[in-house]
């Protein structure tokens, strides 16, 4: 039996870029028109030119009319036009939800496990199409899309349709009931697993939901409703409503809404944060982070480089706990950068439908003219900078793989967070000093150690501020594993039977 992985492998191609045209950075390139051979994945994806919002088990024009376009971040090809949401989108939304609460609710905890269960077989059935559609609107490459994000995302819904007649033993024999309608607010890095981060708990515990997904990567969500309608999930159980900020402003303070859950940039989630208070909402926020990535002299060094490039490399660096502080301690700082160097020139840039491209396309211009600030910035401030010299595209939206070298900590890449698969490398001598500067930022997401020694990676994992610290790996995750933030990183956890805490109202 040819398995997913093989037949995938059969059918993608080699890849080919062209030269680098001009842009504001060496590392960075904008570009106008596309230099790609015929994209050499066979499978053809049909993407409608139109698309709705999702509500009440069906799809629905915007009530104002208004739309916007998605494109493909590795060639800026329009891929469809979908719905514009409003405070009035919303609203309806919020009523669908509100009127199918009380049905979904009193389903057989066993019942609502089979329709999960149901998803995550859909899911699975579908995966490479979920695969194509994530990488041609996201821009990450195709092998993370088809090993990484939808098997994770059918694997929540696994996870969580086995806690659904189970629930009452997380909470200490207390009797769990659901919080109500869940409004919920996903960033375009992650677009389907999110959704599944989200999704999966809350109709877990009887709840019902209204998702908005980013206004650049909305097709995985809208592709999730046709699995939602093929497995007979009743009408108003999940709404997806499109667009931007304006639908966003308007779930998070709809009063109909019971618990808002987010995950974006620090600075959003303040602004939620603000209009949440004193409404009686409940709230998850999962946000930005700067996470520190920690190599001692007595770690396997080869090993802790694959971390390395695992940790700020993966997804374009468009990971809220990107490895993107370095701290080497100085008797291998030499060495590990020298090795680092050697890899980044391995690593191969391009078509993201290549199976062998390791780092796609930054998702969108304006994330792109972003990390182009920080090159600039790392410049004035007198920063080491090493880019791969490999060729970019001559379309869509493209960076380097790169690092900083000669950080301290007032150094403006060390303390903001840049979203891009840009490292900030700084030294450390001891133990006690690298724990300080690792704990000196208002972030607190995630954090990784490399040590041969396994009395000191407890000791030092002990004494990090940080969500989730990584041990000898970097960006592991599993559905039974909690994930969240400390400090501005955010609060709350998903994943996990902790994750079940923030749907469900202990009676």
């Amino acid at each position: 039996m040819t398995t997913f992985q093989e037949q995938n492998a059969t059918d993608i191609a080699g890849s080919q870029t062209s030269a680098a045209g001009p842009g504001r950075s060496p590392a960075l390139e904008f570009a106008s028109a596309w230099d790609y051979a015929p994209a050499p994945e066979s499978t053809k994806v049909e993407i409608a030119d139109t698309y709705g919002h999702f509500i009440g088990g069906k799809f629905v024009d915007a009530a104002k009319g208004g739309t916007l376009d998605t494109l493909n971040p590795a060639n800026e090809t329009k891929l469809s036009t979908f719905a514009r949401g409003t405070a009035e989108d919303i609203d309806a939304a919020v009523k669908a939800a509100r009127d199918a609460q009380p049905k979904w609710a009193a389903l057989p905890a066993k019942e609502r496990g089979k329709y999960l269960y149901r998803i995550a077989r859909r899911l699975q059935e579908r995966a490479r199409e979920f695969a194509i559609l994530e990488t041609m609107d996201n821009g990450k490459p195709i092998k993370e899309s088809r090993d990484v994000d939808i098997p994770l995302v059918a694997a929540h819904f696994f996870y969580h349709a086995g806690w659904c007649d189970k629930l009452k033993y997380a909470f200490g024999g207390a009797e769990p009931k659901p919080v109500g309608v869940c409004g919920q607010v996903i960033p375009w890095n992650f677009p389907l697993l999110m959704a599944a981060w989200k999704l999966a708990p809350a109709l877990a515990c009887g709840n019902t939901c209204v998702l908005k997904p980013a206004e650049t990567t909305p097709l995985t969500a809208l592709r999730l409703a046709e699995v939602f309608d093929e497995i007979g999930l009743p009408p108003g159980v999940v709404n997806i409503i499109t667009g931007d900020g304006e639908a966003g402003s308007a779930l998070v303070e709809h009063p109909g809404v019971d618990k808002v859950a987010f995950t974006g940039s620090t600075e959003v989630g303040k602004k939620i944060a603000r209009a949440v208070a004193g409404t009686g909402k409940k709230l998850t926020l999962e946000l930005g982070g700067k996470s520190p990535n920690i190599i001692f002299d007595d770690a396997s060094i080869d090993q802790a480089v694959e971390g390395i490039v695992s940790g700020i490399y993966f997804n374009q660096g468009h990971v809220c706990c990107a490895g993107s502080r370095l701290f080497v301690q100085e008797g291998v700082a030499d060495e590990v950068v020298a090795k680092l160097k050697i890899r980044l020139e391995s690593l191969r840039v391009g078509d993201p439908l290549d199976k062998n491209t390791d780092v796609g396309a930054i998702n969108s211009r304006p994330q792109l003219e972003t990390i182009a600030k920080y090159f600039d910035i790392a410049r004035d401030e007198g920063l080491g900078v090493y880019e791969s010299s490999c060729e970019l595209p001559s379309s869509g939206f493209w960076c380097k793989p790169s690092f900083f070298t000669g950080v301290q900590a007032s150094h403006t890449v060390a303390r903001e967070e840049i979203f891009g698969p840009v490292l900030a490398i700084q030294t450390f001598r001891t133990p006690e000093e690298v724990i300080t500067r690792a704990n000196n930022s208002p972030y607190g997401l995630a954090a990784g150690v490399w040590t041969d020694k396994g009395s000191k990676i407890f000791e030092i994992a002990g004494q990090l501020k940080a969500g989730i610290v990584w041990l000898n790996t970097y960006n592991r995750f599993d559905p039974a594993s909690p994930f969240g933030g400390y400090k501005e990183s955010g609060f709350g956890r998903e994943g996990g039977m902790q994750g079940l805490r923030g749907y469900v109202r202990l009676g």
